[in-house]
């Protein structure tokens, strides 16, 4: 009788027959068995103890190599669990359900004058996503997420409900963050939260081998500096611009507290189209990025932190993408990896549109962290055709630029196409090991999967 009940209970969520399941790249189709909508915790509990087969769990799908599916699995579509569940602007935290997207947190923490404290460059992200993949931004004198993460709340493969802190069930906490769905299901998290400051914007141009020293110089040992990245301009990777937000007290000369929804920057869709080709990032670098940053811009933090990705779109057509890859290398090896990623981009023809250099501060507990110590990251943007010998030759160049991040001491971001060999897995993240011996504990029958894991473990 009670798994009749539990049964409808699955059948009255927001279920489809077999679906086909998709990232916003569209190269990277997954049938899933069925999708359901849960809305609330209790309804994911039910759908784990009433489903005997594998469980894949999907939010906003920004992810961009079947990280969040499976083949034959039921995909748990966490974006209608999106309630904020308890705010205290004195203690500056935040809980919310996890399929709850940042957009909707800086709706809700605006009017109070609040911020988050670090997450990604765009909006559009769910929560449970971003702690999924352990995300960071470019706030100074930060690293990824998990810094910013005060709590979260896991339904485990048999239906158990377990709360997890850095000082309660830390193990449990550190394997989820950055953990890629392989452990359980994230249905809450409370998050730390900033002051929503005014910022003024700056930027300038200098030589990469110019870059770090300034940057230790001029923006992480300044109390003031809030924001910043580089965008380093292929074809000859030689210059960085540095854009740098401040705190200021200066008049805004941008009103509107939020970025507008689904109303990218014109000047930024051009940019990208421009950088197709080596003339068009000359003309985007002498022409287009000095007429975007002339002009003086001082606006809310929240209003930088809500932007869309509209401004990239379209993402993708009938037979393209534009995709993103990151790398993450200690700091005195950054020229040495700009001067491979440079050789290795020439070698195999690669359309690289942009790369952004960010800095992260060291996460030495997760168990798949990408930053066991201080790093530069290295965010590229490019475009590939989606035809088998475009994949391919998308996959080879990952693969040398891989192995030229890890003879640096570094190491690959894992949410985007898995190219990487098993051994390149496991000599980037030493510490899958205790990752595999935790999932082994709390879903040994290995009920969580998605292509990530699919590849990478082996039960």
């Amino acid at each position: 009788m009670r798994r009749l009940l539990v049964c409808l209970c699955v059948l009255s969520l927001g279920v489809s027959a077999s679906e086909v399941v998709n990232d916003v790249t569209g190269l990277n189709p997954v049938m899933a068995e069925r999708v359901i909508v849960p809305r609330t915790e209790q309804e994911v509990v039910e759908a784990l103890r009433s489903h005997p087969g594998p469980i894949s769990i999907g939010g906003g799908r920004y992810s961009m190599g079947g990280q969040t599916a499976a083949d034959g699995a039921l995909q748990l579509d966490m974006r209608s669990l999106d309630k904020v569940l308890e705010f205290s602007p004195e203690r500056r935290e935040i809980s919310v359900q996890s399929g709850i997207t940042w957009r909707a947190i800086l709706e809700y923490i605006d009017p109070y004058d609040l911020s988050p404290q670090i997450m990604q460059s765009y909006a559009n992200f769910t929560v449970g996503g971003s702690l999924s993949v352990n995300v960071h931004g470019r706030y100074v004198g930060e690293g990824p997420i998990v810094g910013s993460v005060k709590a979260i709340r896991v339904v485990l493969a048999d239906g158990r409900v377990v709360n997890a802190s850095p000082t309660d069930n830390a193990a449990l906490f550190y394997g989820m963050i950055g953990g890629y769905g392989g452990l359980g299901v994230i249905v809450e998290a409370t998050l730390g939260l900033a002051e929503n400051t005014r910022i003024a914007r700056e930027s300038q141009v200098m030589a990469l081998r110019d870059y770090r020293p300034w940057f230790y110089r001029e923006v992480a040992s300044q109390a003031d500096l809030l924001m910043h990245n580089g965008i380093l301009y292929p074809d000859d990777f030689s210059t960085v611009r540095a854009v740098s937000y401040r705190r200021t007290e200066a008049a805004l000369t941008e009103p509107d507290r939020l970025s507008p929804l689904k109303q990218g920057s014109h000047l930024q869709r051009v940019g990208i189209r421009l950088s197709g080709s080596p003339s068009g990032i000359k003309l985007r670098e002498a022409a287009l990025d000095p007429l975007l940053f002339r002009s003086p811009k001082v606006q809310w933090r929240n209003h930088e932190a809500s932007l869309d990705v509209s401004e990239l779109e379209p993402i993708s057509g009938a037979d393209f993408s534009y995709v993103l890859q990151e790398y993450f290398v200690p700091p005195a090896q950054l020229e040495r990896f700009v001067g491979e990623l440079a050789r290795l981009t020439h070698q195999h023809r690669a359309t690289l549109i942009n790369v952004s250099i960010r800095h992260a501060q060291a996460d030495p507990h997760t168990l798949l962290s990408w930053a066991p110590e201080e790093v530069f990251a290295l965010v590229l943007y490019y475009r590939q055709g989606s035809s088998k010998l475009e994949r391919e030759r998308a996959a080879a160049w990952t693969r040398d630029l891989i192995a030229a991040a890890l003879r640096c001491g570094g190491r690959h971001y894992l949410p985007y196409q898995i190219h990487a060999s098993r051994e390149q897995f496991v000599q980037g993240y030493p510490r899958a090991a205790e990752y595999f011996a935790l999932k082994r504990q709390v879903d040994p029958s290995n009920r969580f999967r998605n292509r990530l894991w699919d590849l990478y473990y082996q039960p």
